[in-house]
């Protein structure tokens, strides 16, 4: 079942993120992998700057999240992950698919570039990679995240970006 998350929730989501997150050890720039991969506190403060969990529950279990951030003319899906021992099971299927029904408006991802598995999951599930041009515009636009970063990441698009033209973004 996937249901939104709430504060009694906040352990196991960074539970969940810093497990998940180890697959990016060796393969994300050095500089930019720490452990935990996330505190509590940057967790914090990513809700508090409206990103809103949902989860993938089962046996009254979250095994996987996913965050949506409402940026005005656009969603960002954030912060997407499932447990280790439960990757490739669908989970982040079900949950992408029910975050990109919330709303009708254009969605956006940010990756790192050196996580293929993470790219081709949203390729898969319909998303398409932005110009490298447009992906500089979009992360300093949408994101708070620091030069490195930018320099080392890709943006995915879904297909109601692809409809309304991007040019005014």
């Amino acid at each position: 079942m996937i249901r939104l998350c709430d504060s009694m929730d906040l352990e196991v989501i960074f539970q969940i993120i810093n497990d998940a997150a180890r697959a990016y050890k060796g393969i994300i720039p050095a500089d930019r992998y720490h452990v935990p991969y996330m505190t509590m506190d940057e967790l914090v403060i990513e809700i508090e700057a409206g990103v809103t969990f949902w989860g993938y529950e089962e046996n009254e279990m979250l095994n996987g999240i996913m965050g949506i951030q409402d940026k005005g003319d656009v969603s960002l899906i954030r912060h997407a992950y499932v447990r280790s021992i439960l990757r490739n099971s669908g989970i982040g299927t079900k949950l992408l698919s029910h975050l990109t029904h919330l709303t009708d408006k254009p969605f956006l991802i940010g990756t790192w570039e050196s996580a293929e598995w993470a790219i081709q999951f949203y390729l898969r599930n319909g998303f398409e990679l932005v110009s490298q041009d447009k992906k500089v515009s979009l992360l300093k636009k949408y994101w708070e995240i620091p030069d490195r970063q930018i320099e080392t990441s890709v943006v995915l698009c879904n297909n109601k970006w692809l409809e309304i033209g991007d040019e005014r973004f």
